[in-house]
């Protein structure tokens, strides 16, 4: 299995109070050669939503922790009641990922926090999707003079910074919630359906399965219309 890959592939942005996303960048993930995409984001977005569920909850104490999966990692700061978190590439210098973390950080502070607080929709401060994106961009590559002036600074930043497994936070969650499936826990896209072999496959069926039908139905009105008309023609012969 392929996977092409962003560095920072995922980020929200949710509020501490009650557990609200508000707002989330740019999706970064690479297409699977089975076309599973779609399956990793939403996968990744659950944990990272179930993270800030468990920050909200006071199931999880530090202010800033990486949290390791497979080959990727979540990286989160807690700042004045909001939480922002990342996903990278588990190979992606942590101290940018918080230097990523903190640049949202001072952005968001620039917003008014009564308007903050009025929102009450899932996702719904797209105000700042756009900043997400446009401050990404400054640490796709690592090897920029700013970039590695930051990793060159204060080399001892990373030791007050606690690193866990996914399975060891999120099983914590479960605790909590029985309804999580134990495919969010592992990170592991659903099983594709048996039937097309793949989501992929299954995206090409069902958007010109109908298409099939209405052009065979035509063919046969037509061909009945022919069949008719030849013995229309006979008859009157």
């Amino acid at each position: 299995m392929i996977i092409s890959w962003e560095m920072v592939k995922l980020t929200i942005v949710g509020r501490v109070r009650d557990g609200l996303p508000l707002a989330q960048g740019p999706r970064y993930l690479g297409i699977t050669d089975h076309g599973q995409e779609n399956d990793y984001f939403s996968c990744y977005k659950q944990q990272a939503e179930l993270l800030l569920s468990g920050i909200s909850r006071g199931e999880l104490a530090p202010s800033k922790m990486t949290i390791r999966l497979d080959h990727h990692c979540f990286n989160y700061l807690v700042e004045n009641g909001i939480f922002f978190i990342t996903l990278c590439d588990s190979s992606y210098p942590r101290k940018l990922a918080f230097h990523y973390l903190q640049d949202l950080h001072q952005e968001f502070e620039k917003f008014d926090n009564s308007l903050i607080e009025k929102i009450t929709r899932p996702y719904s401060f797209v105000k700042f999707d756009s900043i997400i994106g446009n401050i990404r961009k400054r640490y796709i590559d690592t090897r920029t003079q700013a970039n590695l002036s930051k990793l060159s600074a204060n080399r001892k930043q990373e030791l007050d910074i606690v690193t866990k497994h996914v399975s060891e936070i999120l099983e914590c969650c479960r605790q909590n919630s029985d309804q999580i499936p134990e495919r969010i826990l592992t990170g592991t896209p659903p099983t594709p359906s048996s039937i097309w072999g793949s989501p992929r496959l299954q995206v090409i069926a069902l958007k010109w399965t109908p298409i099939t039908i209405i052009v065979v139905v035509a063919v046969v009105l037509l061909w009945a219309s022919f069949i008719l008309t030849e013995n229309f023609i006979i008859s009157s012969l």
